[in-house]
């Protein structure tokens, strides 16, 4: 699939460089969020380095994987990357 830029929202925002916790709820399977540059205006949606994003799957096998945002170009876009739960 692709993205969406309506199915990224900010859940909070993370005050004095804190990072923030998103959703993307679609249609995406997790391995297709984080491709390289994935969020296209990750920049101008206010992604940071850092920030959390829930990643939810809205149809087939419905479920959410945690992601963190892994770089933001000087383009503006952003790549996610599954997080490490240890």
């Amino acid at each position: 699939m692709s993205y969406a830029t309506e199915q990224l929202n900010c859940l909070a925002v993370g005050f004095g460089g804190k990072p923030s916790l998103w959703t993307y709820v679609g249609t995406d399977v997790h391995t297709d969020v984080d491709a390289t540059d994935f969020i296209s205006d990750g920049a101008a949606r206010g992604l940071k380095v850092g920030d959390a994003v829930l990643v939810g799957k809205s149809d087939a096998t419905i479920g959410y994987t945690i992601h963190y945002v892994a770089t933001v170009t000087a383009g503006g876009a952003a790549t996610l990357e599954a997080a490490i739960l240890a």
